[in-house]
């Protein structure tokens, strides 16, 4: 196989592993090729990324390889990660935030109960936008995440205590209109 082929696998395993990058062993494990081949792809890879067009680069940080923005970008990314939250919420995500404000800690399956529908995604987007964050683990086998609230949701929603949620009536509280209440009750804060 041609050094392009493989730069094409490696940069997708690195991509693939994030913030854990790979180490030279996993790759060669995972590519059946000698570590010299490898380290030839990932020298390639670098003076690829080099030229003034590309974002991202490849360092060795604790004995793995990881892909990461460049350096003199750094101005921007802060910005991008300091902005507040922009864009509004889907239904999907604003339903799964209100059952995991109400319920919390709750984990992805119970989620998954209230709504009937896989919740997996919805939780991805609330935790990137740190409105809901792992909170420990469930009890059992398995031992599933839990998720709850951050500080960043009551900020967002103007709230001092997760206690000042609009109340749910009893008959509410155990079915799924609870997320359509919180969803109501919140809206215009997310269009603003």
């Amino acid at each position: 196989m041609d050094i392009i082929k493989w730069k094409s696998i490696v940069e997708s395993l690195l991509f693939a592993a994030g913030d854990e990058g790979l180490t030279l062993k996993q790759l060669t494990t995972v590519l059946e090729i000698d570590e010299r081949v490898v380290l030839d792809v990932i020298s390639s890879l670098k003076d690829d990324y080099q030229a003034p067009d590309r974002g991202i680069a490849i360092i060795e940080l604790a004995g793995t390889w990881q892909l990461t923005t460049k350096k003199e970008h750094s101005t921007y990314l802060k910005k991008l990660v300091e902005s507040p939250v922009t864009q509004s919420l889907s239904q999907a995500a604003l339903e799964t935030l209100a059952i995991v404000a109400y319920k919390q800690p709750i984990t992805r399956t119970e989620v998954e109960s209230i709504r009937g529908v896989k919740s997996e995604r919805p939780l991805q987007t609330l935790a990137a936008k740190a409105l809901v964050k792992e909170v420990g683990r469930a009890e059992g086998t398995g031992r599933a995440i839990l998720y709850g609230t951050t500080r960043e949701f009551l900020d967002y929603f103007g709230l001092k205590d997760i206690k000042e949620l609009p109340p749910l009536s009893v008959s509410v509280e155990d079915s799924e209109e609870e997320a359509d209440l919180f969803f109501e009750k919140f809206q215009e804060t997310f269009e603003n």
